[in-house]
Parts: C-alpha cells; structure tokens; sequence
C-alpha cells in the first residue's frame, strides 16, 4: 500500500482526514459522558488533523475528489456536530435551563447544523481538487466550531448564564457560514 498514491483512499492525505473523523466521535463520546476537557482536547488534535491533511494532499499531489468529499465529511462531524453537541451539552449542564428554553436552544443547534452542512456542500460544489482561494465566502466551518467554543468558555466560565442569550449568538453564527462575509484563506 502506497501512503503517496493519490488514488488509495488510505493515503497519507486520507489517513489525517480518518483520524480528524475518530477525533470528533471520540469527543462527542466524551460530551455525552459530561467530560467537556477531553471533548476540547480531541476536537483540537482533530482541528490540527485537518489542517495537515490539506497541506499533505497539496505538497505530494493527493488531491481528488473523494479527498475532497471525505474532508468536507470530516468537517461535518468535528466542526460543525461536535462542537454543537458541546455547547448544547455544557449550557444544559451549567445553565439550569427550562424545557421551553432548551427546547428553543435545541432547535437553534438544529438550525446550526443544517447551515454547516449547507455551508460545506456549497464550498464543494465551488472547489477543484487541488484549488485554495484566496479567500472564503462565508465563515468557514472550522472558524465557526472556534466561535461555538468560545460560548462554551463564556457559558462555563458563568459569564453567559441564559439559553436564550446562546440561542441568539448561535443564530448569528449559523447565519454567518453562509453570509458574504470575506475571510482570508490562511
């Protein structure tokens, strides 16, 4: 098996993306379990996955489409699902909420889903293999997971207290995956 052959789905590139996706089953595991540290820790090591699989499929020419279906899917899980289930959790956990209200937030997370995925599906219906734009349309999704973590911060740290408050940041951060917003490519 050749890491460096951009047709096996288990090369060097492919290999990054699969540990990335065992990162964010493994965190969403540890959130449910109510073990947030180890959840961020794992949705770090998967964010830092995903960052070198893209810069190994650009340096040995592992670009392909099925590499570029499997990253989205594996931004899916630890960017955009992951990192919902953890503010979802950690506000239930720290905030007391009502049924109402989490209700609403539950909602809102669903909300959020759905505009990542519509977010990571467009990306892909404008992406080549091999291609990086100077710039992302829209917040990129990893970019969104960061900006749900620092609500979790905001939540356990006590500074947020309110569903409802969540709720709203969460919208505009739904929102703004699929705005016009400009964002360099690093």
């Amino acid at each position: 098996m050749d890491l460096f052959d951009k047709d096996n789905r288990f090369n060097a590139a492919n290999l990054v993306t699969y540990l990335n996706i065992t990162m964010g089953v493994m965190a969403i595991y540890f959130i449910v379990k109510g073990d947030f540290f180890t959840a961020i820790v794992l949705a770090w090591i998967g964010g830092a996955c995903d960052i070198v699989d893209g810069k190994l499929a650009r340096k040995y020419n592992l670009s392909t489409e099925f590499g570029i279906q499997l990253d989205s899917f594996a931004d899916f899980l630890s960017f955009v699902v992951m990192p919902a289930f953890l503010l979802f959790y950690a506000v239930k956990q720290y905030s007391g909420m009502t049924g109402i209200e989490e209700l609403v937030l539950g909602l809102v997370f669903i909300w959020y889903i759905i505009n990542g995925l519509i977010r990571l599906v467009e990306f892909n219906l404008k992406v080549d293999a091999g291609e990086v734009a100077k710039f992302f349309e829209g917040v990129p999704t990893p970019l969104g997971a960061i900006l749900l973590w620092v609500l979790y911060l905001l939540t356990a740290y006590g500074l947020i207290s309110s569903g409802y408050i969540i709720a709203f940041m969460v919208m505009v951060i739904a929102w703004s995956l699929n705005s016009n917003i400009k964002i360099p490519h690093p």
